[in-house]
């Protein structure tokens, strides 16, 4: 096991409080966005689920893994339909990560024509 997810989300749930009781306007906000990412309704939950997991995996963010595998078997996505998404994930990334390296390449030769 890489990581015991539900011990994970407990644990950023409870690491949370500190910033909750000491910033309480921006934990709201916080759930606010959540909230209002669901109120346009051109996507449904599972379709939703998956692009956070996605981005969750690009964005290497732990926490956003457990609560986005949660809700993503709550909204009843199977594991074939996660794995079409993460390949995509691993896809991109791998893409992003070819894109910049061109950009490195780039700098790396206009500071040696400095």
């Amino acid at each position: 096991m890489l990581n015991n997810w539900v011990a994970q989300m407990e644990n950023t749930r409870a690491a949370a409080a500190p910033l909750a009781k000491n910033n309480p306007k921006l934990l709201a906000a916080f759930q606010g966005l959540n909230a209002a990412q669901t109120e346009n309704g051109a996507l449904d939950a599972k379709t939703r689920e998956l692009i956070a997991l996605a981005v969750a995996v690009t964005t290497r963010c732990d926490s956003c893994i457990a609560a986005h595998a949660n809700a993503a078997r709550k909204a009843g996505v199977t594991e074939a339909e996660l794995g079409d998404a993460l390949s995509t994930a691993i896809a991109l990334n791998a893409g992003a990560a070819y894109v910049y390296s061109l950009r490195a390449m780039e700098a790396h030769g206009q500071f040696s024509q400095a």
